[in-house]
């Protein structure tokens, strides 16, 4: 039987019950309205996967500290402020199932509430001299917005090549997962060797997790994000663009027309959807994402035994086998 997230969080369950009280305390604020809707943000938050990672790899680097705390505080605040703006730029009135903050609160608002998280991660930082954390997370925000921005110049050609592919998760997805690992790593005060080769780790967790989530736009399992979403906005991802590098250069056309001016059409959804699956492009993508899980194990490997790896190689496997 597969460990649940329960089960994985065993050697760090102190920690993560610590870590929830003390990141509600950080998010407070005088203003009443900010204050409110920090209360909502937290209410609605996710699996907290990003400091689960923070914190195992501090473990298996050489144990948690209050530095570690404040490491996976940083990340947390810095991401929470990306996915706040994230939904403002994309319209997204839904997260996770609840409403966004600019659904509720409006744009204007959820801009200003993403700038203030921002700015408490990096008051986090500085205030506690955590520079050498602050630089390994404000290396991956810049990433992310490198990342989001050569998918939207991208979009507009649809002429995404795989190398471009690789590139664009590389800097919007696996950016921050290797930055978790990294600051897990250097809040332990390892080696430089050591915080690299965590983020090596971590960025391949993290490219295998965007292939995993990028599968899901295929229907591949029954549960995921809405079907065709990727296709909906103009989005290339590993499968369809294997499958267009596969077709003949008339069925190529006719594909990448109708992404470019049918992609609200149910039907032409469906249509890229069937294309993609019947050129094997499904399958060259999981070929892919179990490389980089199988590179990212080699590098775990590399680490003493402990109940934090252990638990750390069960979170990678969690994340790669998950249904949504």
């Amino acid at each position: 039987m597969k460990p649940d997230l329960k089960q994985i969080q065993e050697p760090i369950a102190s920690e993560m019950t610590e870590f929830e009280l003390k990141f509600k305390d950080l998010m407070k604020s005088k203003v009443k309205l900010l204050d409110h809707i920090m209360n909502y943000i937290v209410k609605r938050k996710g699996k907290q996967m990003r400091p689960m990672f923070v914190f195992l790899s501090a473990g298996v680097c050489g144990g948690i500290n209050e530095s570690t705390h404040r490491g996976a505080a940083l990340i947390e605040l810095l991401h929470t402020a990306t996915l706040v703006h994230d939904d403002v730029v994309d319209d997204a009135n839904y997260r996770r199932g609840f409403f966004s903050v600019n659904a509720l609160w409006k744009n204007k608002i959820a801009v200003l509430v993403g700038d203030f998280l921002l700015s408490k991660g990096l008051l986090l930082s500085v205030d506690n001299n955590d520079f050498h954390l602050l630089k390994i997370v404000s290396n991956a925000v810049k990433e992310m917005s490198e990342g989001e921005l050569l998918q939207i110049a991208k979009a507009r050609k649809l002429d995404i090549t795989e190398e471009v592919y690789y590139e664009i998760i590389r800097q919007k997805t696996a950016s921050l997962m290797a930055s978790c690992c990294a600051v897990g790593a250097s809040s332990t005060a390892g080696t430089e060797e050591i915080i690299l080769r965590m983020r090596e780790f971590g960025e391949k967790v993290g490219m295998a997790f965007q292939i995993k989530d990028d599968l899901f736009d295929y229907g591949d399992d029954e549960i995921g994000k809405p079907l065709g979403i990727d296709i909906k906005e103009k989005k290339m991802t590993l499968p369809l663009i294997y499958a267009l590098s596969q077709a003949e250069w008339l069925e190529k056309r006719r594909i990448i027309s109708l992404i470019r001016n049918k992609s609200d059409n149910k039907k032409a959804v469906k249509e890229v959807i069937d294309f993609v699956k019947k050129s094997g492009g499904l399958n060259y993508a999981k070929e892919a994402m179990h490389r980089y899980y199988e590179e990212a194990m080699a590098i775990l490997n590399q680490f003493p035994e402990s109940e934090y790896k252990t638990s750390l190689s069960a979170l990678v496997d969690y994340t790669i086998e998950r249904k949504k």
